[in-house]
């Protein structure tokens, strides 16, 4: 296909101004980024001035009055693309020093593993070497990338996908592959653990080497005494998927979680029970949960306690995800502490860590866990024979994963204020209270400064197409303390639908969505049926009904907020990366509620996404939409003629989740049809954008996009906007 336009990106462009120089010259009709050099680190110092310039400012006079949307606000996308660093996992040393893996966006997304500094207040250490980066692409998604013992990691490299031994405690020390090359990544391995009984690493691998489209998982251990390369040994495997793959103490007995197409893990899955011979075989086979066909479950998490005993969760009978235990002599599974409330998350990735055994004096079988209910996390310690857990009051109001490090517990979580940290919680002897909370790590160094900027998140409980029923969302009011509007004006809304679409908007601290709030934009975030978080009920409410329930919660909370005059009617905007981009055009395509959108990476075609998209998510659709019919009639690019508002969409060039001729199609069709449309491309990136000059590329062709179309209002920012089809 022939490109109007190839810019690239040089280490001199350090914004979207360079574009400026080409518009006078060249016709663009869909842009294509290539990698670029990361950015300076020069806005920091122009945004500590405007902070100064705008306090000083306040301190002499009242608010400016000025149109919502137009507001200038020192929460820029260099800020938001450069400042934010994305976790991968963490863990414990043997000295109880916190280890975790960081995505960074100003190295083009590379993921390094990093230790803690041995001294408070030292500058933690990079244990991956330059040449590597921490990253497996197992069912796309990835997870459980590394495993540690001792002062052995071992590590999937995201070049060759081969995993590598590495000393963390030398700074010159060189992985070493343990894995055998293919000649490309054409072997992943995802999920691992070390088995000390026979000197070996136990994993999931997938083999794309016959079919890249229909690769083979089995769990396989890889052994680490020997020093020619081996082919790893298959010790599990017939099914179509694996996860957790977790050996007891003693190295007897090995649980794992399994499922086949096609069902997704958190429809149904199975767990597993084998024993270890003597040769390091694994036999005699048992199904501890999901076997039972007239039960239905999606066991997660199989862990054992130091004492041998078989922790897992599941969500049978109730349809909420609680703990279970398995006891061995009489084959049973019995609730630990039963609660209409999630205590894990849909298994997208590997290596989710949603409870951990807590050691104590009195030798009591105590777990530290979250759950959630009603958009919150709480975290508490339950004691398993006395059925009953202690609440501990922290200040994350969202909780993720939970590690254990040298008396005390690792815990990562973030609130309202709060970004995406990890903090070290040390309690009691009692374990009851805690008496230490420090943040080890964050996702964002963003400073006081910026407080006063911050939209607080409110939930939100709205009323659905369906009589008696509700959705939730998250609802961020415009916050600036230097500006106000009229009163006579309202804000313009820019709505989310988030992707999976099993998943679970939260209302943390996230300065994408500050980014819009600060400069007069008022932003909901919706959990649309079909989301997490509330159960398996309100998690199935999407079986089926794909392109209907989402897309009717989405208007409906949209009509919500304009009803209770918090919004202008005349300016609502929708946005959604992957499935939320699927959300947002099929609401343009199918409803009249929207002025505008923006679709990341989003599916136009179901029928197309079910025939071009990976394994793990080959069958997933199919529960989603139905028949062949349902296939047709909710596939937006069927009903091009539907679309009557200006849309952007934003591609990934080697994402194999939603390929690029998704965005491709819809792009045509809406230009052939003289909508204004607008398609950027990115090389280099896959499904979800890492790099920070792309994601601030996209962040401002997004706003400046709506500015133009539906906004009424001048952006403060500097922006020059891509060429709009149909428009310019």
């Amino acid at each position: 296909m022939a490109l109007s336009a190839i810019i690239t990106h040089t280490r001199q462009c350090h914004s979207a101004l360079y574009l400026r120089h080409f518009h006078s010259a060249l016709s663009i009709s869909r842009l294509i980024v290539t990698p670029r050099k990361p950015f300076s680190s020069q806005y920091f110092h122009s945004k500590k001035r405007f902070l100064t310039t705008m306090s000083s400012a306040g301190a002499q006079e009242s608010k400016l009055t000025s149109p919502y949307g137009s507001w200038k606000s020192p929460i820029t996308a260099d800020l938001v693309s450069g400042s934010a660093k994305h976790l991968g996992g963490f863990t414990a040393d043997p000295l109880g020093r916190l280890i975790w893996l960081e995505s960074r966006p100003t190295e083009s997304g590379r993921t390094v593993l990093v230790r803690q500094a041995e001294k408070e207040g030292g500058k933690p250490v990079d244990i991956t070497p330059k040449d590597f980066g921490v990253r497996t692409v197992a069912q796309e998604y990835g997870g459980g990338a590394f495993s540690i013992s001792g002062d052995v990691v071992i590590f999937s490299n995201y070049k060759d996908q081969r995993l590598y031994k590495n000393s963390m405690s030398s700074a010159d020390s060189v992985p070493v592959p343990l894995t055998p090359d293919y000649d490309g990544p054409l072997v992943c391995y995802a999920d691992g653990v070390f088995d000390s009984r026979f000197n070996r690493y136990l994993t999931v691998r997938e083999d794309r080497r016959e079919s890249s489209t229909n690769p083979t998982t089995t769990i396989v251990s890889v052994d680490l005494s020997i020093n020619n390369i081996e082919e790893p040994k298959i010790l599990v495997g017939g099914n179509d998927f694996y996860a957790f793959p977790r050996i007891d103490p003693k190295g007897e007995r090995v649980a794992w979680i399994e499922w086949g197409h096609p069902n997704m893990p958190w429809d149904r899955s199975e767990l597993w029970v084998g024993y270890v011979s003597e040769n390091g075989d694994v036999n005699n086979r048992t199904c501890i949960a999901g076997g039972d066909p007239s039960i239905v479950e999606s066991p997660t998490e199989p862990k054992w306690s130091p004492q041998g005993e078989l922790f897992f969760i599941t969500d049978r009978k109730s349809g909420f995800w609680n703990i279970y235990k398995w006891v061995e002599s009489t084959n049973e599974v019995l609730p630990v502490y039963p609660l209409n409330a999630e205590f894990a998350r849909p298994l997208w990735v590997f290596g989710m860590n949603s409870y951990e055994f807590v050691l104590n004096h009195g030798q009591k079988n105590l777990i530290a866990c979250s759950y959630r209910k009603k958009g919150r996390s709480y975290f508490g310690i339950l004691d398993v024979a006395m059925s009953m857990i202690s609440l501990l009051d922290i200040p994350f109001t969202d909780i993720n994963n939970i590690t254990s490090g040298l008396d005390c517990l690792y815990v990562e979580g973030a609130s309202a204020v709060l970004p995406l940290s990890i903090a070290k919680v040390i309690l009691d002897d009692q374990k009851s209270k805690v008496v230490n909370f420090n943040i080890i790590w964050s996702s964002s160094s963003i400073n006081s400064d910026y407080k006063p900027y911050l939209s607080s998140p409110e939930l939100i409980e709205f009323p659905t197409k369906v009589p008696g029923e509700s959705a939730y969302a998250y609802f961020y009011p415009p916050t600036n303390p230097h500006y106000q509007a009229s009163q006579e004006e309202k804000p313009p809304l820019l709505l989310k639908s988030h992707g999976g679409p099993t998943a679970e908007t939260r209302g943390i601290f996230n300065l994408s969505i500050q980014y819009w709030t600060s400069r007069g934009w008022a932003f909901v975030d919706v959990n649309y049926g079909g989301s997490t978080g509330y159960g398996r009920e309100y998690r199935d409410r999407l079986v089926g009904c794909w392109g209907i329930v989402d897309v009717n919660d989405c208007c409906s909370c949209a009509e919500y907020l304009v009803d209770s005059g918090k919004v202008d009617n005349g300016r609502l905007c929708i946005t959604g990366g992957s499935a939320g981009g699927y959300t947002t055009l099929a609401a343009l395509a199918f409803k009249e509620t929207f002025k505008a959108g923006a679709s990341l990476y989003g599916v136009a075609d179901l029928k197309s996404l079910r025939a071009d998209t990976h394994k793990f998510e080959s069958h997933y659709i199919d529960n989603l939409v139905g028949n062949e019919n349902a296939y047709f009639e909710r596939s937006p690019i069927n009903f091009v003629d539907k679309f009557s508002c200006p849309i952007i969409l934003f591609q990934g060039l080697e994402d194999k989740v939603v390929l690029p001729n998704q965005a491709r199609k819809i792009y045509h069709a809406l230009k052939d049809k003289g909508l204004p449309v607008a398609l950027v491309e990115y090389e280099g990136e896959q499904h979800g954008f890492r790099k920070a000059e792309n994601i601030k590329f996209t962040l401002e062709q997004q706003m400046v996009f709506f500015a133009r179309l539906v906004g009424h209002f001048q952006v403060a920012d500097d922006i020059t906007p891509i060429k709009i089809d149909n428009l310019d």
